[in-house]
């Protein structure tokens, strides 16, 4: 399993990966999540990942998004979650960043076929280094997609909410 790791890490640090996955990784895991109702996420199968629904930053309209993300520990389950918004090292930043920046309380996730409603908080300063460090660490690629972009890629932390919480 661990050479298959690598040689995926490899292969998704190129550019020829960056042009051609987007187009066609979110495509695959959007329809099988959708046929197996939620219980399946393909690329979850390398990474751990979620599915994100939250509505357009311009639009008002719900996009879903399957998305990689890096589970942080709570009580037995994942208190939160940590999205990169890598966009496969290309240069503009995600759409979906977007939509949180947006609309950072209006988020739901698909965690492991449950639907979570989540507030999302952009990461900056001391955090975020931390969060980065623990990002390259998690999936080694990512410093080649930042290597290869001048923006800063962004990372959000996604934390459990429910609707009537209100800002903390």
């Amino acid at each position: 399993m661990a050479a298959g790791v690598r040689l995926v890490q490899k292969v998704s640090s190129t550019r020829v990966f960056a042009r051609i996955a987007p187009h066609v990784v979110p495509a695959m895991d959007r329809a099988v999540h959708r046929l197996t109702r939620g219980r399946v996420l393909l690329s979850a199968r390398m990474l751990p990942g979620v599915v994100l629904t939250v509505p357009g930053a311009r639009s008002g309209q719900l996009r879903t998004t399957p998305l990689a993300c890096m589970p942080q520990p709570g009580d037995g389950a994942p208190g939160s979650w940590v999205l990169v918004g890598s966009n496969f090292g290309r240069p503009g930043h995600p759409a979906w960043t977007a939509n949180l920046l947006a609309r950072p309380e209006a988020a739901v996730i698909n965690w492991k076929g449950r639907d979570i409603p989540v507030r999302a908080r952009l990461l900056a300063g001391a955090e975020r280094a931390r969060v980065w460090e623990a990002a390259l660490a998690f999936w080694p690629p990512y410093a080649a997609y930042q290597a290869r972009i001048d923006r800063e890629i962004r990372l959000f932390r996604l934390e459990r909410w429910e609707r009537g919480d209100g800002p903390a």
